[in-house]
């Protein structure tokens, strides 16, 4: 669509598929929490979309948790996505361009902002 010019049907499908794979992931970090036993511990949606009233935090690189990209490389040494088609070139993004990756923790205290 890019190629042919067709910037709003491009930028709509993109637009799309960004908040479907944020919403996968969160589906992810849900289903963890309920095989480890404490999902019934989630708060409302309210809550858990202003105060992360869940526990455990899913932090992804390039953002203020992680900002350092390059620690994604030791990530991609270990997982090796590689095997399902996905590749981490120079610039150090994901390819193909959804793919996601996150460190999940499950402590109690993981939060992404403490306030103290």
């Amino acid at each position: 669509m890019f190629a042919r010019n067709a910037y709003r049907d491009y930028l709509e499908l993109h637009g799309l598929s960004v908040q479907l794979t944020e919403a996968l992931a969160e589906y992810w970090h849900s289903r963890v929490r309920d095989e480890l036993g404490f999902g019934g511990e989630d708060g409302d949606l309210d809550g858990m979309l202003r105060d992360q009233a869940y526990r455990g935090s899913r932090y992804s690189f390039g953002y203020p948790a992680c900002p350092d990209l390059e620690d994604r490389a030791k990530l991609v040494g270990l997982l090796r996505p590689e095997r399902i088609g996905v590749h981490l070139p120079e610039e150090l993004q994901l390819h193909p361009e959804q793919s996601t990756d996150a460190l999940v923790v499950h402590h109690p205290e993981a939060k992404y902002f403490n306030a103290s």
